[in-house]
């Protein structure tokens, strides 16, 4: 089980991927910034990047205003 943003559970599976959360959790914003157990990882990053079971994911949106 992992945890996402300090309050949805999330079912953690073998070769999961941050790209596997953001899917699962359906985030669609275009900007966003994820850390996995208080790492960053670059979007980059994201299709490769294993989550392990137990992580402790944050997902936040990136916004501009004025």
């Amino acid at each position: 089980m992992i945890l996402v943003n300090q309050r949805d559970e999330l079912p953690w599976r073998h070769d999961m991927t941050v790209a596997d959360v953001i899917q699962e959790m359906r985030f669609t914003h275009p900007h966003i910034v994820v850390s996995v157990n208080g790492c960053v990882v670059p979007e980059s990053d994201f299709v490769d990047h294993r989550v392990p079971d137990g992580a402790d994911v944050r997902v936040i949106h990136l916004m501009a205003g004025g």
